[in-house]
């Protein structure tokens, strides 16, 4: 019997029981119809930010930015923000986790956005907290670009400025403020800004934020905000610590994870290279050079270790330029700003530069030290490879650094590739080679060594034999104290009398006037 549409129907209604046996097969051998798209076509389709339901203001803005499909942090975000939905968002850095709550923050203000002048229409409606200053101005670099068209206020207020002019904008109106912890509380002790009407709460990169410290500072926040608001939390990496303060403020979170934990980008290569600890800086700079790398982001744990790589660098011919905590505000922005624009090669910076840098096309990250946080470690070869790209993330490492690089591999649940330096030849190396080898300036071979005690007197100090000691310093004598001596041509000498000074009167000043009082008499008057 041959199976027909016919006889298909008649067993659907007819006999039930036979129809899940033969129905099924029936439908898998009918021909593709050309006029009905397969379910698996409607899916693939890429997914694009109009789909949002956003806004013409806001598509308008992506669109000058040249942003048509989300990323995938994008695309399950929105939508869940949109709803209204505590959010906690996991993704690899450099993947757009900023516009994952910036957008649809925005589209949700914009029933509150209006062109008054008055401040009293313009109130703190989403606060987004992150953990540096140099995340601050990322983040309220693309929210300022994402509201361009539309009546929306934002700004930025971090530590390190004068909060003069902070003050006049804040008091002037804002709907959206991106802050550090530190300057916002001390704003809020100025009576300067108003958090009673937030609706919204952010908080970027908050595991950096604990690492740092501001625990008691986020509660402090958190305390002051209303009961009745939104919270977002989002970061590249989720520890045992930030999944224990997300259950303290998020209300039933949908959890968004786009990648496994703690990984890192298919799109970066991933080398270390095993040197001695002095060897490091010699090793840096022959990557570079070998390389020929023109724009790489170099990170070191100590400032003073930052600064010296930088000058070492700049001996060697390469611009360089260090940024840490210790520099000011305005420096740091100067060296970023130099960086980008391509005005210097490297840029030597210590974790403080590690989260928020969105770098176009980044090539190159150098570890110059293992991070002693191996979730670090994520952060800062996520400066490169971003949006798709490739990049290349170096790391340099010591015996001492063994432990370190076994935390890395553990937490990335990675094997790193170990790399060769078969032309590195080290600085400290050649100098030693020279030492132990030295050259007759005739061009004959090296004098043989004489240990100490073992001369041809058989005593004394080591040296090579028939010559002084090559490396004995030679004090500078001036040739005056080698004239023999020569008496005065004054004719006879005359017998010196013994004058004896008159006795000084003592003076009437106080000893205050020695130790920098008040000159003449007016001391002792008082």
């Amino acid at each position: 019997m041959i199976a027909t549409p016919d006889y298909a129907l008649w067993l659907f209604h007819v006999r039930p029981i036979y129809c899940c046996h033969l129905l099924l097969p029936f439908l898998a051998s009918l021909p593709d119809n050309p006029s009905r798209k397969p379910m698996s076509d409607s899916t693939s389709e890429p997914v694009r930010f109009t789909d949002f339901g956003l806004s013409p203001d806001i598509l308008r803005a992506l669109a000058d930015q040249g942003y048509t499909h989300p990323t995938p942090i994008q695309a399950q975000a929105i939508p869940i923000v949109l709803q209204g939905r505590d959010v906690m968002g996991a993704a690899q850095t450099g993947t757009g986790k900023t516009a994952s709550f910036s957008l649809p923050i925005i589209q949700l203000l914009l029933a509150h956005a209006n062109t008054s002048m008055s401040p009293a229409h313009h109130p703190v409606r989403a606060l987004v907290l992150t953990p540096t200053r140099e995340l601050a101005i990322q983040v309220a670099e693309n929210v300022k670009a994402y509201s361009a068209h539309t009546p929306l206020r934002s700004t930025v207020v971090f530590g390190g400025m004068d909060m003069t002019p902070q003050t006049q904008i804040l008091r002037g109106g804002v709907e959206i403020v991106i802050a550090t912890p530190g300057r916002l509380l001390d704003h809020i002790q100025q009576k300067t800004v108003s958090l009673a009407q937030t609706q919204i709460l952010v908080m970027d990169e908050a595991d950096r934020m604990l690492d740092m410290g501001f625990l008691p500072d986020l509660q402090r926040i958190i305390n002051l905000l209303p009961k009745q608001r939104q919270n977002l939390m989002f970061s590249a990496t989720f520890s045992p610590e930030i999944k224990k303060l997300a259950s303290s403020f998020l209300t039933d979170p949908v959890t968004i994870e786009v990648a496994r934990s703690n990984a890192t980008a298919d799109t970066v290569t991933q080398i270390v290279y095993k040197v001695e600890d002095d060897d490091r800086r010699d090793a840096v700079t022959h990557l570079i050079k070998a390389r020929e790398l023109k724009q790489v982001l170099v990170f070191s744990n100590t400032k003073i270790g930052a600064s010296r790589l930088a000058r070492q660098l700049e001996q060697e011919g390469i611009k360089a330029i260090a940024i840490h905590g210790d520099k000011t505000q305005q420096e740091r922005i100067a060296a970023l700003d130099a960086f980008k624009k391509g005005e210097v090669d490297v840029m030597v910076a210590t974790d403080v530069a590690a989260r928020g840098l969105d770098i176009a096309e980044l090539p190159c990250v150098i570890n110059y030290d293992l991070p002693y946080n191996a979730e670090d470690y994520v952060h800062r070869i996520g400066r490169t490879g971003r949006a798709g790209a490739s990049g290349d993330a170096l790391s340099i490492f010591s015996s001492k650094e063994e432990r370190l690089l076994l935390d890395i591999e553990k937490l990335i649940k990675t094997k790193l590739t170990r790399g060769e330096l078969p032309s590195f030849a080290p600085a400290r190396v050649a100098r030693r080679d020279e030492v132990s080898t030295p050259r007759r300036e005739d061009g004959g071979s090296a004098r043989s060594f004489v240990p100490a005690g073992r001369g041809a007197d058989g005593a004394g100090r080591g040296g090579y034999a028939g010559s002084p000691r090559p490396y004995a310093r030679k004090e500078k004598v001036d040739p005056w104290f080698l004239q023999p001596y020569q008496p005065s041509s004054g004719g006879t000498s005359q017998p010196v009398r013994e004058t004896v000074a008159p006795p000084v009167a003592k003076s009437g000043r106080q000893i205050a006037v020695l130790l920098g009082g008040v000159p003449g008499g007016s001391a002792s008057k008082r």
